[in-house]
């Protein structure tokens, strides 16, 4: 049997194919409705620390405020920490009544509302095996695949996500979550994940401790005058010297050697295939 092959049942992923027309009208909702609305939430909602499916969101926003705000605060602090979250299978858990009560706070004309509260319900799905199929199961929880809405939904949902000592700071990108803490709060890192697993629990979200990771971010200028005293590792989440970033490695030292390197072999691989096409005779256009 291959190593792709689904061993449980936990391996077969949910399939949805959502009509064009309705991906047509999910798309007119989200631009005149509901992106608007993300610029001025309630207090209870914030969206300024995320970084993507919004009009001026992107990998390379969530990188440089990131860094920025890490390098800020290495001019008071001697260490800055930085916790990378990881939720399993986030956007299949997301729960439809919670998510509805974060819309309902939003500034949304009534009829748009109700269009939301629609389409998250009346959904059911089964599962066919060797011509065998199941009996329908309402679906309460999970955003749908390849729709327009699912994005812009998830936003929503991590909207209450919030750091809850002052100082502390996070960063969101869909569901890739950064949660920075100066050394001079580094006694809160526990209430701030006991925070985070509890917003999750209420979301129907898991925080997996086993894929989150920890790295410590310090001036080496800083550190040759001072010494810099590292907070005990956290239990279950591993401390690491470089942390992979939206696609990037980056070092605690700033540095980002080890994803140059693997740009120029990934570069190399594609000089390779396109000097066996040439010597195979592809003509120059072509190439």
């Amino acid at each position: 049997m291959s190593s792709l092959s689904p061993q449980q049942a936990a391996d077969y992923r949910p399939i949805s194919i959502t009509p064009v027309l309705s991906r047509i009208v999910e798309r007119l909702v989200v631009r005149r409705y509901i992106y608007p609305v993300l610029s001025s939430p309630p207090p209870s909602l914030q969206f300024a620390d995320q970084f993507t499916f919004r009009p001026t969101g992107s990998t390379t926003a969530a990188s440089i405020a990131l860094l920025h705000t890490v390098i800020n605060l290495l001019s008071t602090e001697p260490c800055v920490i930085v916790i990378s979250l990881d939720f399993s299978k986030a956007f299949d858990s997301v729960r439809h009544s919670r998510l509805l009560q974060k819309f309902a706070q939003l500034d949304l004309p009534d009829h748009i509302y109700n269009w939301l509260a629609n389409y998250f319900s009346n959904h059911s799905h089964c599962t066919v095996f060797q011509d065998q199929q199941s009996s329908l199961l309402d679906i309460s929880a999970s955003i749908i695949q390849g729709s327009t809405i699912g994005p812009a939904a998830y936003v929503v949902t991590a909207g209450d996500l919030l750091p809850t000592v002052p100082g502390n700071s996070l960063c969101k990108f869909a569901d890739d979550t950064y949660l920075i803490i100066p050394a001079s709060n580094q006694s809160s890192r526990h209430t701030e994940l006991l925070n985070i697993q509890n917003w999750a629990k209420q979301n129907n979200l898991s925080l997996n401790c086993n894929k989150s990771c920890e790295i410590l971010f310090a001036d080496t200028r800083r550190r040759r005058r001072r010494h810099v005293d590292e907070p005990p590792p956290l239990p279950g989440i591993a401390r690491c010297s470089t942390l992979k970033m939206l696609g990037v490695a980056i070092g605690n030292d700033f540095s980002v050697s080890q994803h140059v390197q693997q740009l120029v072999a990934s570069s190399a691989q594609t000089n390779y295939a396109l000097r066996v096409l040439r010597y195979h005779g592809l003509d120059d256009a072509a190439l």
